[in-house]
């Protein structure tokens, strides 16, 4: 079994519907571009507050991808 190596980015995501939709919204959005990905970490939540109410959430959330070994690219 190889030895992973893992790196993280941090990323905001943002939604009027709640927390859990702009995670989700992040997560999807990184998952164009990125691979491997393997896990989540929300470490902050902000919100737009407009006429008294919650308008807009975003959340700050680490993600942890697997960086490609160097075996994986030989065909």
């Amino acid at each position: 079994m190889a030895n992973h190596i893992y790196k993280m980015i941090d990323i905001v995501g943002s939604s009027p519907d709640g927390v859990t939709d702009a995670m989700r919204k992040a997560v999807a959005r990184a998952s164009k571009t990125l691979h491997n990905l393997d896990w989540i970490e929300l470490v902050g939540v902000r919100g737009h507050i407009q006429n008294g109410q919650i308008e807009h959430f975003q959340a700050t959330v680490k993600i942890g991808f697997r960086l490609e070994e160097q075996d994986d690219k030989i065909p």
